[in-house]
């Protein structure tokens, strides 16, 4: 019979769901991606099938099976994790009955500004450490109960995406301690805290919420009817992983023992964390950012959070390709990314000020403003295309600056995965903005390498989560590249206008926001 010598991490991302293949070495061996697709309103509204994303999941792991023979066997445990945030709502029957409201969902800005004034506001921040928004459960929770009371009062049970794909897998309903603690629970015990759902207003819908279980110490067999449409062996154990953004800083270097570390994720969205003992965490006055859970005993990721990133790279992007295509045939998206690297080197460094709040839901972090708008400062007549771009991007850099800043001291090393990090000149801006050493993680999927490490150790393939960094992560981390000191000395100013503008902002965001709602008032 064949050894089981296989882990599978599943990634369910916003754009893509993944499904890995790894050795139990932490070997990549194989991979299958499945594009998403989710619905968007002018209302703010942004959801997702239900249905369809448990089926792109099985085709994922489908596709896998034809990549790797015997897949079956020699699946020793499957780990998942997804998006974070979001609503994912079952009626009485376990079945679904809307769409999912995702994190990019807005329609919740009106109740988070009622919450965040209310007395509890206080109570609420101390116990979950994280500042509330419109893209979390609790607040799109809040919002149905005034708004859409036809949907909490079918609802069963509300889940993350992950828990989602979990119940599909397993039977089993659950959620995670990272997601579970950072929107209704206590950072510090890993449980729920009844005064934060009492402060959410929704002690009379306790029920909807999900046991919490820990991926590396409990698992569920895949059930025989996931097995026999994935293609997979009943009864293979399952790992339900944190959120998808502690698996990818996870599989990247967030922790590694070492003191002093930052971790940042360039993606759709731009995530920056460093590991903490929970006892060492200082919450900040502004009530921003997120503390997250750890699958280490005690140790939590103080976390700030940008709502785009490398969505404002393809904004410019598309405006340059929008203006070509007025004249001649279109350049693809792959075309416009292949310049990207030509202009941010014919433009010059700090020629222009950008605030990367590109996202209809505004911005979370370092601060909260459903309103918030991405802008240029500085225009002049002589700036061209490539200095916008390379502005866009130096937001970027600065925007990663404001939150470290606003998490405490500065962190003395950064590492560094997601797509936009492969750019040499990119990683430059990142480094010399935050005035840190920069290592990059060489793990091409490093969320679904987070999962999977969990669910290595959770069948005792590593006696712990340590163990299994020290093999899966620590090689694949390159050589420190320091900052260039001209670059950072430039970018030092240019944050201190950076932050400056957007403390006086404020004020004609609300405007530009209130003037929004009435155009798109009946």
């Amino acid at each position: 019979m064949t050894k089981p010598d296989i882990i599978i991490g599943i990634d369910a991302g916003t754009s893509v769901l993944k499904a890995v293949a790894f050795s139990l070495e932490g070997h990549q061996l194989a991979i299958s991606s499945v594009k998403n697709d989710y619905n968007v309103s002018a209302e703010g509204a942004a959801t997702q099938s239900m249905p369809k994303t448990w089926q792109d999941c099985v085709r994922a792991l489908c596709d896998l099976s034809d990549q790797i023979e015997r897949l079956d066997n020699r699946t020793a445990a499957i780990g998942v994790t997804a998006q974070g945030d979001g609503t994912w709502l079952l009626d009485s029957k376990q079945e679904p009955f809307t769409g999912a409201w995702l994190w990019l969902d807005a329609r919740a800005a009106k109740t988070v500004e009622q919450l965040t004034r209310s007395e509890a506001e206080r109570e609420r921040f101390h116990d979950t450490g994280t500042g509330l928004n419109t893209c979390q459960q609790g607040s799109q929770l809040a919002h149905m109960k005034t708004h859409a009371p036809e949907l909490i009062e079918t609802a069963s049970v509300a889940l993350h995406c992950k828990d989602w794909l979990y119940f599909n897998l397993t039977g089993a309903l659950a959620t995670d301690p990272s997601e579970a603690s950072f929107t209704f629970g206590d950072f510090r015990n890993r449980q729920y805290s009844p005064r934060v759902i009492e402060a959410l207003g929704l002690s009379s819908h306790r029920s909807l919420l999900p046991e919490i279980i820990d991926g590396t110490k409990l698992t569920h067999p895949l059930s025989n009817d996931a097995a026999q449409q994935c293609g997979l062996r009943a009864g293979t154990p399952v790992s339900l992983g944190f959120v998808d953004m502690i698996m990818t800083a996870l599989g990247a270097g967030v922790y590694t023992g070492d003191e002093g570390v930052g971790c940042s994720t360039v993606g759709s969205t731009g995530v920056h964390m460093t590991a903490k003992h929970a006892e060492n965490v200082l919450l900040n006055s502004d009530h921003t950012g997120y503390v997250i859970c750890l699958p280490h005993q005690n140790l939590v990721a103080q976390t700030q959070t940008n709502m785009a990133a490398t969505l404002n790279i393809d904004w410019i992007l598309q405006i340059g390709a929008d203006l070509v295509a007025e004249f001649v045939d279109r350049p693809s998206q792959k075309d416009m990314i292949a310049r990207l690297e030509t202009w941010l080197s014919s433009s010059s460094p700090g020629a222009l000020l950008y605030h990367p709040y590109i996202s209809d839901a505004g911005e979370r972090g370092p601060f909260l403003n459903p309103y918030a708008k991405a802008n240029f400062t500085g225009l002049a007549w002589g700036h061209r295309y490539p200095d916008l771009v390379r502005a866009v991007v130096e937001g970027l850099g600065m925007a990663a600056r404001d939150c470290y800043a606003a998490m405490g001291e500065m962190p003395q090393e950064l590492r560094l995965t997601g797509g936009a990090t492969k750019s040499d000149v990119f990683r430059k801006i990142l480094s010399a903005a935050v005035g840190a050493p920069v290592r990059v993680s060489e793990r091409e999927e490093a969320g679904a390498a987070g999962c999977a490490m969990m669910a290595a150790v959770s069948i005792g393939a590593y006696p712990d989560m340590k163990a299994c960094i020290d093999q899966w992560v620590v090689p694949l981390l390159t050589k420190p590249d320091k900052p260039d000191e001209q670059l950072s000395q430039t970018y030092q100013k240019l944050y201190a206008a950076y932050a400056e503008t957007r403390e006086g902002l404020a004020g004609p965001w609300t405007i530009l926001g209130e003037l929004a709602r009435q155009k798109a008032a009946p």
